[in-house]
Formats: structure tokens, C-alpha cells, sequence
């Protein structure tokens, strides 16, 4: 029998158990669930945090920084994938998606944090111990090494075509955008170098938090008495918490009373809310009516003047969203599971229709940035024909005089004027109004008659609004 076994082990560092980190094991966790189920970050992000808090694990700064770590790497992605791509010798397909789940989160706190070097680069080699064992864990210490060789501005200079070779490509890389989505954006845009790289660094800062007093149930003036609260800039309803305060920390939001909503999505409701009618102002209609954000304004605003909304929304689980929002409301109102292309009221029923339809959410890019990454140009076929079925019904469902609101969440012109164009061509009998008057003291609104919001004009989401009123 041989005597190897007896023979004494070589001397070398013991084993140390890898050290849990809560707050990038907490971020991994989220990213994987972006990767794998096609979650959305603010969806995921929420109840993780809760259930740190809940454990123990965290407090304040640390659900700031995993934060952070989360919606930071999911906006640079696209930069911090050709970073990582110069620094492995095999494409990135052949890297395993969770190993760049880890480079891509070091890669931010190496690029995009104040994070020291070392610290960034050791934190991730820790995490990558937990979560993906000692071998992959060197993988991921060299990679780090090298991508701590250059600052952001130094890795740009070598993995972004020049400006003047492929402008868009350049921008891509840069800004951290697919390249369709650079093209389709400059386009809405209408050409021009410094509104295209001002809108694409929009879409990668974080945006503030806005709260909407709705109407008969809270006041601004009770939500400016929150911890760094301040008057929105466009809509009379608005408060934004400028140093990203928690919502859920706010009585009148967690009572229902006021609500998390964008400026560009309020100015929406308000400018479809005060657009001229002839005739009677007794019905209104939120054709798309999920998740509820426009409803419970509508809702409110029509209560005030002894109107009722009826809430329609298709899915079933959304409009229990929109019945939970409109609870409480101070005026009579409705809210039904309908298909809004097949509508189960009469033709010319309603004095002023909404329709905010599904969209791409190219406008919304700061708020889930990892929509820029899953959509693909294809995306706008299978949209067309539902946004074109339901401004049809929102015309029909109007009365002679009546207002209709186009509104969506993109402003990609296929999915905008295109729509508008292409819908109007079957009813003759309409007329758009130029929506700029119905958004007093918002400037740049271009020439009119509709109107693109933008967040580095505007600070909003991108949303986009046609009215239109029924003339026959």
C-alpha cells in the first residue's frame, strides 16, 4: 500500500470561509431576477429591501447603495459590456450570465461609484466566492483587475468608435443605449448632436420621486410638509421628493390619498381634463386605465365638477390596481375589465375619452432602465395594430364635440404621430387641438398640435400627447 496519504500537506493558506456581503449579495439577487424572469428592478428591488430591513440586515445607506448598485448597472450595461468584452479572451455569450452579473456589478462600482479601486475589486472577488464559488471567483478577480486599469473616460476612448466614423454606434457605447433605440430617439428628436447625447444622459440619471396630491383628498400643502419635499415644476398636483425620499414612508400615499406619479403622466390627465368642450361635461372615460396612476386624477378632477369616470382595463389584475387607486375617491365613479378595441358601451357615449396605450416605454428609460435592453425594433409591429385599434374606439366612443387624448409612454414617431396620422385618416370628421395651451407654463413644446414631453427638457418622462375633438 502506498504511503502518499501519510505524506504531510504542503504548506499554504488556510481555507477562509467567504465573507456574506448583504448589500451586493442583495443586488446580485436582483439582477439575477431582471436576467432570468424578465422582472423589472422596481419591481424586484422592493420587496428584497423590505425583507433586509425586516432581517436586520440593513439600514438606510445600505438599501441607498444596493440601489445604486442595481439600477446603476442595469443603465450602463451596455458600456460596461464592451468594457468587460475588451478584458476576457471569449465573447461575452460564452461568459455564464450570472459571472457577468458579478463583472458587471464591479465594473459600476470600478466606473460609475466613488468606490477606492481596491475596494471595489476585493468586494467583488467576495461576492463571486459566495455566490459563485472560489474557481470563478479568479475569473472575476483578473477580469476586475483589468477593467480597474482605466477610469470610464479612459475605457470610452478605446471601446467607442469615434463620433465622426459611426455617430450613432458612438452613442450607443457612450450613453449606454441599443443602437435602434439611439436611431429611433435622434428621429423624434429631429437631428441635432447635443439634444440626442442630452436626452441619452437623461435617460441614465436617476430620476426624482413625484408624488401627486390627488384632488378632494390630499393637498400639496400637506405633502410639502415631508423631509425634503419641493412644488414640481410643471403640474398644480405635484410634489417631488428631491433627495429620493421613500414614498411609503408618506401617511397621504400609504392612505391612497396621493399617489407616485410623474409630471408628464399628471400634465397628461390635466390637459385632457381642460381641453374645450361644446356641450355638456358629464362623462369621462380612461380607455387604458392600468395601473391607475391617470384614473385617480381624472377620477378626481371629474368629481370636482360633477362628473364620473368610468375606469376600463383589460387585464383583470390591473383593474384591481385602478380600483385600489380610485378608492376613496369623492365623486361616483366606475371601474370594469374590458377589452378597449371591443368595448361593451354604446358609440358616442363619453364627453371626453383617454387612451395612454401599451408601448414600448422609450420614454420611461430612467425609471426601468432594462426595457431599453429587451426590446428589439420588432416590438413596434406588434404594437401598431392595437394602439390604432384603441384610438378607434376612443373616436367612436365620443360625442360630437367631445375630446379624445392620445397618449404613450414612447416617442418613437411610429408609435406617435405615426399612429395619429394613419387613425385620423378614417374619421374625417376631427380635428386635432393644439394641446400646447393646456399645459400653461411648461415651455419648448415645439409647433404644435401635439406635444412631446422630454426628461432632459422637461425633467419627465417622455410622454406624448395628441387631443383630438369629434366635429361631426
Amino acid at each position: 500500500m502506498s504511503d502518499t496519504s501519510r505524506r504531510p500537506r504542503k504548506p499554504g493558506k488556510p481555507y477562509r470561509r467567504p465573507k456574506k456581503d448583504p448589500v451586493r449579495v442583495l443586488a446580485f439577487e436582483a439582477l439575477r431576477a431582471v436576467d432570468e424572469r424578465d422582472a423589472y428592478a422596481n419591481l424586484v428591488l422592493p420587496p428584497l429591501l423590505r425583507k433586509a430591513r425586516e432581517q436586520g440586515d440593513f439600514d438606510g445607506r445600505d438599501a441607498a447603495l444596493a440601489t445604486e448598485l442595481v439600477y446603476g448597472t442595469l443603465r450602463r450595461q451596455g458600456t460596461y459590456d464592451a468594457v468587460i468584452a475588451a478584458c476576457v479572451d471569449r465573447p461575452l455569450r460564452e461568459v455564464d450570465p450570472p459571472v457577468l452579473d458579478v463583472l458587471s456589478l464591479g465594473a459600476h462600482q470600478l466606473l460609475g461609484t466613488r468606490i477606492p479601486t481596491h475596494a471595489a475589486v476585493s468586494a467583488s472577488v467576495e461576492l463571486a466566492r459566495v455566490v459563485l464559488g472560489d474557481g470563478r471567483a479568479k475569473f472575476v478577480n483578473a477580469v476586475l483587475r483589468k477593467v480597474a486599469q482605466h477610469d470610464l473616460d479612459g475605457w470610452l476612448a478605446q471601446v467607442a468608435p469615434p463620433y465622426d466614423d459611426d455617430p450613432e454606434d458612438h452613442l450607443a457605447v457612450v450613453h449606454s443605449h441599443p443602437r435602434w433605440v439611439v436611431s429611433a430617439l435622434w428621429d423624434s428628436l429631429g437631428g441635432g448632436r447635443a439634444g440626442i447625447e442630452e436626452l441619452l444622459a437623461a435617460d441614465n440619471e436617476r430620476p426624482e420621486v413625484t408624488l401627486v396630491a390627488r384632488p378632494g383628498r390630499a393637498t400639496v400643502e400637506e405633502l410639502l410638509g415631508e423631509d425634503a419635499a419641493e412644488p414640481g415644476r410643471w403640474s398644480p398636483y405635484a410634489v417631488r421628493l428631491t433627495e429620493g425620499g421613500e414614498p411609503g414612508a408618506v401617511a397621504a400615499v400609504r392612505e391612497g390619498r396621493a399617489g407616485v406619479q410623474d409630471e408628464g403622466s399628471q400634465l397628461v390627465a390635466l390637459a385632457l381634463a381642460n381641453a374645450p368642450l361644446d356641450g355638456r361635461d358629464e362623462k369621462w372615460l380612461d380607455g387604458c386605465a392600468g395601473p391607475g396612476g391617470k384614473a385617480a386624477l381624472l377620477a378626481a378632477l371629474a368629481a370636482e365638477r360633477g362628473a364620473t369616470l368610468l375606469a376600463s382595463e383589460k387585464q383583470p389584475h390591473r383593474a384591481g390596481l385602478v380600483a385600489k387607486a380610485l378608492h376613496g375617491n369623492p365623486g361616483p365613479y366606475q371601474v370594469i375589465a374590458a377589452d378597449g378595441t371591443r368595448p361593451p358601451w354604446r358609440p358616442g357615449s363619453f364627453d371626453r375619452v383617454l387612451v395612454d396605450v401599451p408601448c414600448t416605454g422609450l420614454g420611461a428609460l430612467r425609471r426601468r432602465p432594462e426595457a431599453r435592453w429587451r426590446r428589439r425594433p420588432e416590438d413596434l409591429d406588434g404594437f401598431a395594430p392595437l394602439q390604432r385599434g384603441l384610438l378607434r374606439t376612443a373616436l367612436e366612443s365620443v360625442r360630437v364635440g367631445g375630446v379624445v387624448g392620445y397618449a404613450t409612454c414612447s416617442p418613437h414617431l411610429a408609435e406617435t404621430r405615426a399612429v395619429v396620422a394613419d387613425v385620423l385618416k378614417q374619421f374625417p370628421e376631427t380635428e386635432l387641438v393644439d394641446a400646447r395651451p393646456l399645459l400653461p407654463g411648461v415651455p419648448d413644446l415645439g409647433d404644435g398640435p401635439d406635444v412631446q414631453l422630454w426628461p432632459h427638457v422637461h425633467g419627465t418622462d417622455a410622454m406624448y400627447l395628441a387631443v383630438i375633438r369629434r366635429v361631426g
